[in-house]
């Protein structure tokens, strides 16, 4: 069960797009986004809601029971699932997001929880701004960074996938995507002592959104869980495609679950 970054399309995980991923692979797309309606009451978009949209996926899809991929914010939704309804939770691979308190964690671990907060909301609030032209740029941009030879770029193996989620991306309404990352952002950090099932958590070495160090401290805190950082940005999905599936199977085989 997919739990995606906030407006990213299936794209964003192409290996799990091919039928002979070994995995049977559903997901959404969040309220308003992706060709989504927005609620009726554009105030029910927490991360609560974003929990009920995964549960009627999940229930449409006839899954009783699955190994949670979430990304981003999508892994807070993931656990606030998993917080509702542990038996159907066999286990949770997280890439680049924590169980709540998302803002906590944007920019350098150095600065004071406050600072980082307040820098998280700014940077949510400008998307309105900065969003479309980013996400226009995003591709080619990293691509004359690779041929200028900028070394700490991340590899991006699956440049199709990477196409076609920017494409997604420069289609998004910022304004309302603000709002829902802003909405999202409110979540407070969740006690994850309810977690009695293996999780993986995975953290860019580059990533700003969301700092590794304070992805690392959470995974001390649960029980069953092992933290993987990566070379990469926020962007793990599409830039280490390959290593995050291999983390999905092995968290399957602790799961019990054969892919």
């Amino acid at each position: 069960m997919i739990s995606n970054g906030l407006g990213a399309p299936p794209a964003a995980w192409p290996l799990l797009t091919d039928a002979g991923c070994g995995f049977s692979a559903v997901s959404w797309s969040h309220r308003g986004l992706g060709g989504s309606e927005r609620p009726v009451d554009p105030a029910r978009i927490s991360v609560e809601d974003h929990a009920a949209d995964l549960e009627a996926t999940m229930d449409d899809a006839g899954f009783e029971r699955a190994v949670l991929l979430g990304w981003s914010i999508g892994v807070d939704v993931a656990f606030e699932f998993a917080r509702a309804h542990p038996e159907r939770v066999a286990g949770i691979l997280g890439v680049g997001g924590l169980p709540g308190g998302s803002f906590r964690a944007f920019g350098p671990p150095v600065q004071p929880a406050a600072v980082r907060e307040g820098l998280g909301r700014g940077a949510a609030w400008l998307l309105r701004l900065m969003g479309p032209p980013a996400a226009a740029l995003a591709y080619p941009a990293v691509n004359v960074a690779r041929a200028l030879g900028v070394d700490h770029v991340a590899p991006l193996p699956d440049l199709a996938a990477s196409t076609q989620v920017a494409r997604e991306f420069a289609m998004h309404p910022w304004t309302w995507y603000s709002e829902l990352l802003l909405a999202a952002g409110n979540h407070p950090p969740i006690d994850t002592g309810f977690v009695a099932f293996p999780v993986t958590l995975v953290g860019g070495t580059l990533d700003i959104a969301v700092a590794a160090a304070d992805i690392r401290s959470v995974a001390t805190t649960i029980p069953q869980a092992r933290f993987v950082p990566l070379v990469g940005t926020h962007f793990l999905p599409l830039e280490q495609p390959h290593r995050l599936h291999q983390e999905l199977i092995a968290l399957a085989e602790r799961a019990g679950f054969r892919p």
